[in-house]
């Protein structure tokens, strides 16, 4: 099936970038796994429109673009509420919405969350980079929307008005609990280090990106030199500094970090940290391996079932 064009960028917003699941199993190459930060909403939103769950949507951050539909499609809008709008009218959010030729989709003024997430039935046509089309503009991978762009697609025919219930879209919150699992660099924290991080209330520092979150909070003293031998980093692992000042490894984070991680955010929590603005507040919480591993299955769980439901409609 060949492309066509289905967008052509008035405004690219302030950082709307195109996002899968990222570049899996070239960390040990060096390469950055970068994808979405809220993995979860991503998911839905093809769900929603009938794509597989990895196809590349549109990530958008805080501001979003202007963006002329050039044909008739469907799209589904998903994660951060950011007020979108066709033609001035406000348009629901986890639910597929038809675009015909002309429409322009802007968003308003931004209501809860970062990063909302836009899918297209059929999905987007976009260049990969190690199987992966994720925009990562530190290395060159990708790309990030310019104004004048034209953004192709292979549009599909999709029922229209499958949404997702009220009870299961997720709620943002500016106070967020989110579960951890400790270590590996346990011997690195007194048992009093370790119950000041747990006890504390961290907020996010606006110097927060797609890379890691900057938390601010007491200091979290280290027992022994700040620095390790350098290993792989994770996907939410925190790590502390000589400041003793907490860092979420987020979806762009680097390959390896020389610094001691007190532990990982499960990744059943991660959009919960992925949809927290700048001077949002964060406490943590331990958890077992056991626990995490539950949680994500329940969210995989979700996931599946929504995709054949789906499928099924």
């Amino acid at each position: 099936m060949q492309s066509e064009t289905i967008f052509h960028v008035i405004k690219p917003g302030v950082l709307t970038t195109f996002q899968d699941m990222g570049r899996i199993g070239y960390q040990r190459f060096g390469v950055p796994v970068s994808g979405a930060m809220d993995r979860f909403s991503l998911q839905v939103a093809n769900i929603l429109v009938g794509n597989n769950r990895n196809t590349t949507c549109l990530e958008v951050t805080l501001i979003g673009p202007v963006l002329e539909a050039r044909t008739s499609i469907t799209i589904a809008i998903t994660g951060a509420n950011l007020q979108p709008k066709i033609n001035d009218r406000l348009e629901p959010m986890w639910k597929t919405i038809r675009m015909n030729k002309g429409d322009v989709l802007t968003f308003g003024k931004h209501q809860s969350g970062v990063r909302a997430y836009i899918a297209v039935g059929g999905g987007f046509d976009v260049e990969t980079f190690f199987g992966s089309a994720s925009t990562d503009v530190k290395n060159g991978f990708g790309m990030q929307l310019q104004k004048s762009t034209r953004i192709n697609a292979f549009p599909m025919d999709v029922k229209q008005g499958i949404g997702l219930g009220k009870q299961f879209i997720p709620i943002y919150e500016k106070l967020v609990e989110v579960a951890v699992v400790e270590g590996p660099h346990t011997a690195n924290f007194t048992e009093e280090a370790r119950e000041l991080f747990f006890n504390s209330i961290h907020t996010v520092d606006a110097d927060s990106n797609r890379m890691g979150y900057r938390l601010k909070s007491e200091n979290i003293p280290l027992q022994n030199s700040s620095d390790i031998w350098s290993d792989a980093v994770p996907f939410g692992g925190i790590q502390i500094p000589g400041n003793g000042q907490p860092i979420i490894l987020m979806a762009d984070r680097q390959t390896t970090g020389g610094y001691p991680r007190i532990g990982t955010v499960i990744s059943a929590d991660l959009p919960k940290i992925a949809q927290l603005m700048p001077k949002g507040e964060v406490k943590f919480y331990p958890v077992t391996v056991e626990e995490a591993q539950k949680l994500v299955i329940e969210m995989e769980n979700f996931l599946y079932k929504l995709d054949v439901f789906r499928k099924n409609f």
